[in-house]
């Protein structure tokens, strides 16, 4: 598979990606001559888009009961090929499609696998899934919008709360172009204490998430905007309300009670997938693997274990 090892437990590798690479670690034992036969893997799909796999690493805790878990950064971000010079003709959901598949073909796992999108992870998941994958056994969405006017709407409604006087940071910077503001920034970070992380200050792998995005926002900033709530790039029409009946995957959704994806944000999840139960985390917003880390592992590894096996 081209990896190199880390730990006992551990190996990370790069899986080429037309003219780029894919980095990508494995925790736990991946065998792709046991398919069929061991637990199938679980692969980590982050958010962002343009985060990295750091602020969701705590699904590596998962491998602990024999499972392999394959956590990977996304082409542009982390250790994967960055291409700042990419516009957004480049930056798509097909892009990011052919990439999954890309990687699930190079490990030998695309025959039986599970997957678990966190947030625009989780759109992503369920592009893939609405394709009705022969090898998905399962599918966990965390945390994620079904469409981004909900998104908006939502977000506006939440921002709406935070005090006045940083709502009026928030705008003077929106309308006057100057975003990258420290005042703008220290502003914005009122909203992601209560709706994004509510674990502060950040733990560590959050942190370089964060940091990641700082020192190279190209995908972000094109797919998504300057911050979480200003949703200006190429992504703000997306949906996948319509197509999500298509679903055949047994797919478990959880979030946050105080999450940035709000109740109303998911619901068409829970509404239209057919196979599929819903999850709150009640002292959790946008990180309930962060928030609530014991609670999470054990809700998603009890479904995925009900759903090893092909029905």
């Amino acid at each position: 598979m081209g990896a190199e090892a880390t730990s006992s437990a551990e190996k990370e590798g790069f899986a080429p990606f037309g003219e780029w690479r894919t980095w990508y670690r494995i925790t736990g034992t991946l065998d792709p001559a046991m398919l069929g036969r061991a637990k199938p893997p679980l692969v980590v799909l982050h958010g962002g888009p343009g985060c990295t796999h750091d602020y969701v690493d705590s699904f590596r805790l998962l491998a602990e009961g024999g499972r392999a878990v394959i956590h990977y950064d996304q082409i542009g971000n982390g250790r994967s090929t960055h291409l700042r010079g990419k516009g957004p003709e480049f930056w798509t959901v097909a892009l990011f499609l052919a990439e999954l598949d890309n990687l699930l073909a190079h490990l030998g796992i695309a025959g039986s696998y599970h997957l678990l999108g966190q947030s625009w992870g989780g759109m992503l998941a369920a592009e893939h899934a609405v394709r009705r994958p022969h090898g998905l056994r399962a599918l966990v969405i965390a945390d994620s919008p079904a469409s981004m006017a909900l998104w908006v709407t939502e977000a506006n409604r939440l921002r709406a709360d935070l005090p006045a006087e940083v709502q009026a940071v928030l705008l003077r910077h929106e309308a006057e172009g100057t975003v990258d503001s420290p005042e703008y920034k220290a502003a914005a970070q009122s909203f992601y204490d209560r709706h994004v992380c509510r674990v502060v200050p950040n733990p560590p792998e959050v942190t370089r998430t964060f940091d990641a995005i700082a020192d190279d926002p190209t995908v972000y900033h094109t797919m998504n905007g300057p911050t979480e709530f200003h949703v200006v790039g190429t992504l703000k029409n997306w949906s996948i309300i319509d197509r999500l009946d298509r679903i055949t995957a047994p797919t478990l959704l959880i979030s946050g009670r105080h999450d940035e994806a709000t109740e109303a944000v998911v619901r068409p999840y829970a509404e239209r997938i057919p196979d599929i139960r819903w999850k709150i985390f009640e002292h959790s917003s946008h990180m309930p693997h962060v928030e609530e880390t014991a609670l999470c592992m054990q809700v998603v590894g009890d479904f995925l274990a009900a759903h090893d096996s092909k029905k």
